[in-house]
C-alpha cells in the first residue's frame, strides 16, 4: 500500500462543487434554525411538540441557538470546518436521542438529524482532500 501525499490526492472539480453545495445547504438550514432559536425563542418553544419534553423556557432556546450558531459558524469556516462538523455531530446526536425517547416517527423526525449529519460530513469529505487522505474509501 502506497501512501499518497495530500497534494497528490485526486481532486474532482465536480466533487468539490457538490461538497460545497451539500455544505451550503446544511449551513443554510442550521443557521436559520439557530437564528430562529436566538431571535424568536418564544415562538420556537410554542411550536415544539410537547412529547419532546423540552422546557418552554426562552432562555434554553437562546442557549441552544447560540450553541448551534457557534458550531455552524465553525463548520462554515474552512480552517475550522472539521471542529464544527464534530460539534454539529454531537448537537444532532442529541436531537436524534430526544426524538427517539419521545417516540417520534423514525424516518421523518427521528432520523432527520442523521440526514443533516450526513450532509455535513459528505460535504466536508468531498471538499477537503486532507479528510479524504485521512479516511480513504477503498474499492
Amino acid at each position: 500500500m502506497a501512501i499518497v501525499a495530500i497534494n497528490e490526492m485526486p481532486r474532482s472539480p465536480a466533487g468539490a462543487k457538490l461538497g460545497w453545495v451539500l455544505s451550503g445547504l446544511a449551513i443554510l438550514f442550521l443557521g436559520t434554525d439557530a437564528g430562529a432559536k436566538m431571535l424568536v425563542p418564544a415562538m420556537m418553544a410554542a411550536y415544539t411538540p410537547p412529547q419532546l419534553r423540552i422546557p418552554a423556557d426562552p432562555g434554553l432556546y437562546r442557549l441552544l441557538g447560540a450553541i448551534l450558531a457557534l458550531s455552524t459558524a465553525l463548520y462554515a469556516i474552512p480552517r475550522t470546518a472539521v471542529l464544527g462538523a464534530i460539534l454539529l455531530t454531537g448537537y444532532l446526536g442529541g436531537a436524534i436521542a430526544t426524538h427517539l425517547i419521545a417516540g417520534s416517527p423514525l424516518v421523518s423526525n427521528t432520523l432527520f438529524g442523521a440526514y443533516l449529519g450526513l450532509a455535513v460530513w459528505c460535504g466536508l469529505y468531498l471538499r477537503e482532500p486532507q479528510l479524504r487522505a485521512l479516511v480513504p474509501l477503498r474499492n
